[in-house]
């Protein structure tokens, strides 16, 4: 089995190091007040049974089941069309599945309005996705408009959006994407996906691009925001160290099939199939572990 994608990109890291990281808390393991108790379940996305075979025979998805608790992180890993991005925009409803289920908050996902459904659901690309001709603020406001909030209620938000991704919005607010560094603009698109309070956030390799400094900042500020705002996270990466930093849970795909998924603990200690294994051995050296 042939890793086709490097899934560490600055260093090999011992599993004694990981293991050593302070791990992201469940949300289950940290009630507020109002909230289930711990071990009571509040499922945001129930998958069943899903596939995904396009009309060439190719299978991109096969047979997909999970849960993902509200507040928690899913990180997907796998390698270039182990079926990441598929889940994804089945997700988002740019695609349909051929066989499954998905229900979102309870409601069977097919059921949702493809529009409405995606203006509840906060999307980071790897490159932002800002409208180049756009300011800044309009470019955050983008959703709140779309569900018609006033102008006044748009741009308060913007403001505390900006404010809350450590933008001075005194100084962003005009500006077009085209001023700004890789960071700056994946802030911006951070401030947008959580605009409008979505109930799931759909993160795409979004700190894939940025420079090591600059993708550790990023990691630090989306657990930040992600914790304040209790936001439902689905993560693709290709990179397994930021998985166990920003995951609650990580599932290991490969050609459309899910190997494993579990806390990123589990998945160290005991990898439950020989590519799970064979990925780790490729992250830790042999004799590191």
């Amino acid at each position: 089995m042939r890793l086709t994608t490097p899934l560490v990109h600055s260093r090999h890291l011992p599993v004694a190091d990981l293991l050593s990281q302070p791990m992201t808390e469940s949300p289950r393991a940290r009630p507020t007040a109002g909230s289930a108790e711990p071990g009571d379940h509040d499922p945001m996305i129930v998958i069943h049974g899903l596939c995904k075979v396009y009309p060439n025979g190719q299978a991109a998805l096969v047979d997909i089941d999970h849960v993902l608790e509200r507040g928690e992180t899913l990180g997907l890993i796998g390698e270039s069309g182990s079926g990441k991005s598929t889940l994804l925009r089945i997700l988002n409803r740019l695609i349909e599945p051929s066989e499954g289920e998905v229900t979102i908050d309870g409601q069977r996902h097919r059921d949702l309005d493809p529009i409405a459904l995606r203006r509840r659901i906060g999307y980071v690309p790897q490159d932002g996705g800002l409208l180049p001709h756009w300011t800044v603020g309009r470019n955050v406001a983008l959703v709140p408009a779309l569900l018609g909030w006033e102008a006044e209620r748009r741009a308060a938000r913007s403001q505390e959006l900006l404010d809350a991704v450590g933008l001075e919005p005194s100084r962003y607010l005009e500006r077009l994407p085209r001023s700004l560094s890789g960071g700056e603009r994946q802030r911006v698109a951070l401030a947008r996906a959580l605009a409008a309070s979505p109930d799931l956030l759909l993160l795409d390799e979004p700190f894939g691009a940025l420079d090591a400094i600059r993708r550790i900042e990023l990691q630090g500020l989306f657990q930040e925001l992600r914790d304040r705002y209790r936001t439902t996270t689905v993560l693709v990466s290709h990179d397994l160290a930021e998985a166990w930093r920003l995951s609650h849970r990580v599932a290991v795909l490969r050609e459309g099939r899910l190997l494993q998924h579990g806390e990123p603990r589990t998945l160290l200690e005991a990898p439950a199939h020989p590519y799970v294994e064979r990925l780790l051995s490729y992250l830790v050296p042999q004799g590191a572990r």
